[in-house]
């Protein structure tokens, strides 16, 4: 009972030791190397077989990986403003796929990689550092005027709110994923054997890890993109 409701990152195996702290390989890491690796071998197998594509589809397994390609660069297009930014599609695309099998690997019986908070702060973190490069590429120095705007006085206020969003950006996605893994946590130790049988808990599951999963993936990379293309433009 207290075993399945130890809602941390797992220690797995120590690694070794910083000043007498014990450093240890993760549940999370493992996890998240499972799925890098399925995803990896997943993409080898497309690549390979995309050799035999036609230029017109002849197969239903092309119509659909083209369906899938237009979909995300179509997404990317829309919400960074237009074709000149379909280039952060090489990113934003697998991105998305990512964090999305991340937030529904709970299905498989694997803690979610999100349900860490080191896992979504290194997702934001990388937002953050491509807000300000790209704002910087697009603007030159003239992008730091940005943060005098409307009146050099708010400059601490616009600083304190720049550094909020990968804050915010983490928090949201690694809340709700944990919250979800909370959730179903306590279901599966409260109820019988005989009601998980049932399939009771399946419902659940499709709200906390299939929709919210779906839609908190979905979510983080469209505010990404927003906060990218509105520091480049």
């Amino acid at each position: 009972m207290e075993q399945s409701l130890d809602f941390g990152a797992g220690m797995v195996v120590k690694l070794f030791e910083i000043n007498g702290q014990p450093i240890y390989l993760t549940e999370t890491v493992i996890n998240t190397w499972v799925i890098i690796a399925a995803m990896a071998l997943i993409a080898l197998v497309i690549r390979f077989t995309m050799r035999k594509f036609k230029d017109v589809p002849e197969s239903k397994f092309q119509t659909a990986i083209e369906m899938v390609v237009d979909t995300l660069n179509g997404f990317v297009a829309n919400t960074m403003g237009g074709p000149a930014r379909m280039s952060f599609a090489g990113y934003f695309g697998p991105l998305i796929i990512f964090v999305a099998v991340c937030n529904l690997s709970g299905l498989l019986g694997f803690r979610p990689p999100t349900a860490d908070f080191a896992t979504t702060l290194a997702f934001a973190l990388i937002t953050f550092f491509m807000i300000h490069g790209y704002g910087i590429k697009a603007k030159g120095l003239s992008y730091f005027k940005g943060f005098l705007e409307p009146i050099p006085f708010l400059l601490p206020i616009n600083i304190v709110g720049e550094l909020a969003t990968p804050v915010s950006l983490s928090f949201r996605l690694f809340g709700n994923i944990l919250g979800g893994t909370i959730i179903m946590g306590l279901v599966y130790a409260m109820f019988p054997k005989i009601v998980i049988f049932l399939g009771i808990p399946a419902a659940l599951h499709v709200y906390f890890d299939v929709f919210a999963g779906a839609l908190q993936a979905f979510i983080f990379v469209m505010l990404s993109m927003t906060f990218v293309s509105n520091a480049m433009d």
